[in-house]
């Protein structure tokens, strides 16, 4: 789970930007895709893997006794 989280992590950060010429032909909501990626997509994307990793490991820790309610 967390390589597919950090291949996620990686595309958006690089791969998005290394091809960000070529993203601004398309539009998103009126603005070049590239622009939108760097400036509102990329950041909408970091917050759902952080909160889908949040709610993994907690998932997790309730499944091994060790969240903080059993404390």
């Amino acid at each position: 789970m967390s390589a597919a989280l950090l291949t996620i992590w990686f595309v958006v950060s690089f791969v998005a930007s290394f091809f960000a010429r070529e993203l601004n032909e398309f539009t998103v909501f009126g603005f070049p895709l590239g622009f939108y990626m760097a400036a509102q997509g990329s950041l909408i994307i970091y917050v759902f893997i952080v909160g889908y990793y949040a709610y993994c490991m907690n998932r997790l820790d309730r499944e091994y006794g060790v969240d903080e309610e059993h404390r």
